[in-house]
């Protein structure tokens, strides 16, 4: 039976993993957070004290990152058997992430089993390439975006939610840092696939970002 995939690609902040988490509800798809993923090695470098690629790649042999879907329905990530789930998301992870994410060796760990969850299930993946490296031949290909205040808005908001200390200001550069890493990387920038269909929810509600977009893949997919 054919397996349907979404790719949901997008800057940090642009609400892939809150919208792409409900549309795969409303569709019924099991959601692949792949920026967890490479939050994870992040992870593992930062408690190395690593962050050269070299001394990066030479970690992934010890490494085993897992993810799993608890009793919550949620994702979780383990690292080396420890639920990591809460702590890849800290604002220090994400640059950590970022500069994981364009080592090729690191992607090249982590490819096959992101294709492997798409080959066996109907999932929507988000992240910065799905839909021009991991799933180039995705059913629907989302490109997720808004304006980087917007975006810094959003994540400053989220991060206050969940008791974290930030600053509006810091959070703004966080992510203007991030962007330009990840677009100006030599492996698999951050870039709009072809034939993707780009979605901008700047100024747009929660509730009005989701349905657009629900709507937009389900014009696209038959189901």
């Amino acid at each position: 039976m054919k397996c349907f995939s979404v790719a949901i690609d997008g800057p940090a902040g642009a609400g892939k993993s809150t919208m792409a988490k409900r549309v795969a509800e409303a569709l019924g798809f099991l959601y692949v957070d792949t920026g967890a993923i490479y939050r994870t090695v992040g992870l593992a470098a930062r408690r190395a004290g690593v962050e050269d690629s070299a001394g990066t790649a030479a970690l992934l042999p010890g490494l085993k990152v897992a993810l799993d879907y608890g009793a919550d329905g949620l994702q979780h990530m383990y690292l080396n058997g420890e639920d990591v789930t809460a702590e890849i998301r800290r604002p220090e992870i994400s640059l950590y992430a970022s500069r994981v994410s364009a080592i090729p060796e690191v992607r090249s760990f982590l490819l096959q089993k992101q294709r492997d969850l798409a080959a066996t299930r109907n999932v929507v993946m988000d992240g910065r390439d799905i839909g021009t490296v991991v799933l180039p031949n995705a059913d629907v290909k989302i490109f997720l975006t808004a304006a980087p205040e917007e975006r810094a808005r959003r994540r400053h908001a989220e991060l206050l939610e969940r008791g974290m200390d930030s600053t509006y200001e810091n959070v703004l550069a966080d992510l203007t840092e991030r962007d330009q890493n990840d677009m100006n990387r030599p492996v698999a920038p951050l870039r709009r696939a072809e034939d993707a269909v780009q979605v901008d929810t700047t100024g747009i509600s929660l509730e009005d970002s989701f349905t657009l977009l629900l709507d937009t893949i389900q014009r696209r997919i038959a189901l």
